[in-house]
């Protein structure tokens, strides 16, 4: 067993992953041979995930506010508190708080065999989230 005491550091999240305030924090982040690390992601309200893929797929689990989401060719989805998503390796997808609304999901995700956890894409353009349906 092994307790770490908190000494979890807030960062800002790249503005070549993200579009508008996003923060993370770093959850778990186990040593090899493990591969999975997870981190709670706060967005603001409209800020979003560019355009990404997981080689091994990633589970989002929303704690707080209301979110967006969206997989390459679908609609745009809302997502709230207790929210669970899937999102199949190598998917396609974004995620990110609702114009008028913050939200925080605990991302859980494993790395590939050439510790490759994300391949980040473009960003989601204004009319690609603006094509989300109300979240009242």
């Amino acid at each position: 067993m092994q307790i770490t005491r908190s000494s979890i550091q807030t960062a800002k999240g790249p503005a070549d992953w993200f579009t508008g305030d996003v923060y993370i924090d770093a959850v778990a982040a186990a040593p090899a041979p493990s591969r999975v690390s997870a981190g709670l992601v706060h967005f603001m309200p409209g800020a979003r995930t560019h355009w990404h893929r997981h080689p091994l797929g990633q589970t989002v689990f929303v704690t707080e506010g209301v979110g967006l989401c969206q997989r390459r060719g679908g609609p745009v989805e809302v997502i709230r508190p207790g929210d669970r998503v899937l999102f199949e390796a190598d998917e396609e997808h974004w995620h990110g708080a609702a114009p008028d609304r913050l939200m925080v999901h605990l991302a859980i995700n494993e790395a590939d065999a050439d510790h490759d956890v994300v391949h980040w894409l473009t960003p989601v353009t204004d009319e690609e989230y603006a094509a989300a349906p109300s979240t009242g």
